[in-house]
């Protein structure tokens, strides 16, 4: 994958926009002492590098009554057949991640839950036809580390 080298500027601009991506581009180019026009211009730049993905609102699961996330290491018949169990996966609504992995799984996908009953049902009603040889799940109480990577001299700093 291609790296980018980005200038301060550039680094300013996602270090606003990772705290607060409803932050109007005027607010960032007063922030950034330069004109709005450069911001949309910056931003473009970073859309189109594909460093920055949209925009969306972040929805809490539990909130909404998905309560139970696991992570799911799986074990495949034919490891030959990984497309197609990717492709069956995006067809899962619960499955949010899925993972090509180094180590003992062939694929590590993280799915939520309304509960443990439920989790059981989308292992072996969803996931199991797919031509798992097996699977291994592990469940999250709670996650104590959820950010995005910090931007900034960071950048920098991996280069030197």
């Amino acid at each position: 994958m291609a790296h980018h080298n980005l200038d301060a500027l550039d680094n300013k601009i996602l270090a606003l926009i990772a705290k607060d991506a409803r932050i109007p581009f005027l607010e960032v180019a007063r922030e950034c002492n330069v004109s709005g026009a450069a911001i949309h211009q910056r931003m473009q730049k970073l859309t189109n590098l594909g460093i920055l993905k949209g925009s969306q609102f972040i929805i809490e699961p539990e909130k909404i009554g998905y309560e139970t996330c696991a992570y799911i290491g799986l074990f495949l018949k034919d490891p030959e057949s990984f497309d197609k169990v990717v492709e069956e996966l995006r067809k899962i609504p619960e499955v949010v991640e899925c993972h090509y992995t180094t180590g003992g799984f062939d694929m590590f996908i993280k799915i939520y839950a309304y509960n443990n009953h439920h989790l059981l049902e989308i292992i072996h009603d969803k996931l199991q036809p797919l031509g798992l040889s097996r699977s291994e799940t592990i469940i999250s109480f709670h996650a104590a580390i959820n950010r995005q990577l910090p931007v900034g001299n960071l950048i920098g700093d991996a280069n030197e």
